[in-house]
């Protein structure tokens, strides 16, 4: 019967599975989300080209956006999840996008009714009543 582990050869003949069998290639464009209280920000780390090779738009049919590159090295489609729930447009004036460190950081201004919400939450959440470790007390009937 053939042994069919994966890895380096031990001294018996087997081999031994690796933790470490694939890896995620370090220089792959990282994308994550990273927002301020006035706008939804998103960072591209790892995009090593010059600004003007980037382009960010706003698909209304689709509700995205679309960031592309002139050399074809790049392409990403993202939603917006937060304006999807308040059933709010896409505005193509709210997107910016700078470059800088290899990060593309794309910015998009908060809507004045998403400010409200985050804003109506934030009192909520303040008048919650904690105790000392931090526990929401709950009324009980």
């Amino acid at each position: 019967m053939a042994d069919r582990s994966w890895g380096n050869a031990t001294t018996s003949g087997r081999r031994v599975l690796q933790n470490d069998f694939l890896k995620e290639d370090s220089s792959n464009p990282v994308f994550m989300r990273k927002d301020t209280k006035t706008s939804f920000q998103w960072r591209i780390r790892n995009l090593p080209y010059p600004k003007d090779v980037y382009s960010v738009t706003v698909d209304k049919t689709e509700r995205c956006c679309i960031i592309r590159t002139t050399n074809k090295k790049y392409y990403k489609k993202f939603t917006i999840p937060d304006l999807d729930r308040c059933h709010l447009e896409l505005n193509e004036s709210a997107l910016s996008f700078a470059h800088a460190n290899n990060t593309l950081i794309i910015t998009y201004q908060k809507p004045k009714e998403i400010l409200a919400v985050e804003e109506e939450l934030q009192k909520e959440l303040n008048s919650l009543k904690t105790n000392s470790e931090g526990d929401v007390e709950c009324k009980t009937q």
